[in-house]
């Protein structure tokens, strides 16, 4: 079974689709595939589809969805018999002591693929090699389609998972930017850290690496108006302020405006990345632009 979750929901069994176009049962497929190969309990896809409290005959009608469900996975079963692996309806959506269990068979996941090349490439940001962290970290937002579980109907548990899911696209994309800033790509990265920005107005990090591109790009006064941008952004989001870190990159800037000649300060540890180092050959210059 192929399960893909990041950007609108699609299950295939032996390359059959067996996603629902149903709001209900498509819903509950939706919450089994977030935690395949687990058992997910009753009363919590219950709660998934009746946030506000379940009807009377809701238990009846949930083993009705699942009864869909695997009339469905049948059609992309052998004659709805088993199949050489021994997979029936039953088998790959299973009925578990207080659950329900959808079997992927060893199939894969486009969550679990993205975190296994995202935790590859934070290893290798620690090891200080920036050029597989930015391969590694560029094909885990390469597995990003769009809005995770775009087209279902999300309760509680749904959107909860699709904001952690969010949370941890964000975390990769902010190492994946170091990345290429620390190899030396700020000119390249301008027209990408454009898009990024506008789409996350009040994200600081985004914000200072885009600042700092346009810095080492030649470009110290759209670094102003970037910071002056993300100022009003963040005073129309409950009036803050920005932090510390962004006011010295920004009296820096102005520094650098001033002297008007390209100098930054040194790098303090824990900043975002300032250095110029040589681009390094076989990073493609395209990865993670698709985020």
């Amino acid at each position: 079974m192929d399960v893909r979750i990041l950007g609108g929901l699609s299950v295939c069994e032996n390359g059959v689709s067996v996603t629902p176009t149903a709001a209900a049962p498509r819903q509950l497929l939706a919450v089994l595939a977030a935690s395949a190969d687990q058992i997910v309990p009753g009363c919590v896809l219950m709660e998934e589809v009746w946030p506000s409290g379940a009807p009377v005959g809701a238990r009846a009608e949930l083993q009705a969805h699942i009864a869909g469900l695997r009339s469905l996975i049948a059609t992309a079963l052998p004659v709805g018999r088993p199949g050489a692996d021994g997979r029936t309806p039953e088998t790959v959506l299973a009925t578990e002591r207080g659950g329900y269990r959808l079997d992927t068979g060893g199939g894969s996941h486009d969550v679990w693929q993205f975190e296994r090349a995202a935790g590859a490439g934070y290893r290798a940001m620690e090891a200080g090699d920036l050029p597989r962290a930015a391969l590694r970290l560029g094909e885990a937002l390469a597995l990003w389609r769009g809005e995770p579980y775009a087209g279902v109907d999300a309760g509680p548990r749904l959107r909860a998972e699709a904001e952690r899911l969010e949370a941890s696209r964000l975390s990769v994309l902010d190492q994946w930017v170091e990345a290429q800033l620390g190899l030396g790509r700020h000119a390249e990265m301008v027209p990408e850290l454009a898009l990024l920005t506008a789409r996350h107005p009040v994200n600081e990090s985004l914000h200072a690496q885009f600042m700092v591109a346009l810095l080492r790009s030649g470009r110290t006064f759209d670094a102003l108006e970037t910071y002056g941008r993300l100022c009003a952004a963040l005073q129309r989001d409950g009036g803050r302020q920005p932090s510390a870190r962004l006011r010295r990159l920004h009296r820096s800037l102005l520094a650098v405006r001033d002297a008007g000649r390209p100098r930054v300060p040194a790098q303090d540890r824990g900043a975002w990345t300032w250095a110029r180092v040589p681009a390094v050959a076989g990073v493609p210059a395209g990865a993670g632009a698709s985020v």
